[in-house]
């Protein structure tokens, strides 16, 4: 076991993304943005940190309809779709792909309709965005999340989470402007593996800490530097 639990993991994860923005963009505005749900207990100690708001991109993993546990791709609920390598999916039918991203889609767009309401209006051109997940099996999600974000005119890209593969490191570099990763074993297998607690997050808990956190910005909405 690598660490504690997601809560724990999110402050360690906190202070090398503290130190990395002081040292490299220190005077650059930021925004975190977790993916749902397990993203957002790490996140939290990152944003409280870097005393910035924080959002949520709901991506979803595209996978074939023979293989249910294949992911071939990933798409955000905005409809952004990043598809992994072609030998994963070739052999799948046109339509059986078609159904396989809208029933993907249709996922994202449910779970952000959960996240809508305590969501805050941010301006995002201009920020340093900063991607947060649990840990990274495939990099899809985070993929596709960097693609929705760069469309929306960021200044930079960073991928954050406390464990990755160590072969993925090149891939996720490749989607951002900067990767940053506390730990990367070898064997990998799964992100589960490397938490002594990892329960899943229900919702109630993860709305409830979004809301919470981003309820001291509130009376900031209308200013230019969220």
């Amino acid at each position: 076991m690598l660490f504690h639990d997601r809560t724990t993991a999110g402050a360690e994860l906190a202070q090398l993304v503290y130190l990395q923005l002081l040292e490299l963009q220190p005077n650059r505005q930021v925004i975190v943005y977790a993916l749902p749900r397990g993203g957002i207990p790490v996140a939290i100690p990152i944003a409280k940190q870097l005393n910035c708001p924080l959002d949520v991109i709901v991506a979803k993993k595209i996978t074939t309809p023979t293989n249910r546990e294949l992911a071939i791709g990933a798409v955000t609920s905005e409809g952004n779709i990043l598809w992994t390598k072609p030998e994963l999916w070739r052999d799948a039918n046109l339509c059986g792909l078609k159904e396989a991203v809208v029933q993907a889609q249709d996922k994202a767009q449910n779970q952000a309709l959960e996240f809508a309401s305590y969501r805050l209006p941010l301006d995002l051109q201009g920020k340093i965005a900063i991607i947060v997940d649990d840990g990274i099996a495939t990099g899809m999600t985070m993929g596709v999340a960097a693609q929705y974000l760069r469309e929306q005119q960021v200044a930079e890209i960073w991928l954050c989470a406390p464990v990755a593969p160590p072969d993925l490191i090149p891939q996720l570099e490749l989607w951002s402007n900067r990767v940053l990763v506390l730990a990367t074993p070898d064997p990998f297998f799964s992100v589960s593996r490397f938490y002594d607690h990892f329960e899943q997050v229900s919702l109630t808990d993860a709305v409830a800490m979004l809301e919470t956190h981003n309820q001291q910005f509130q009376p900031t909405l209308s200013q230019k530097d969220l």
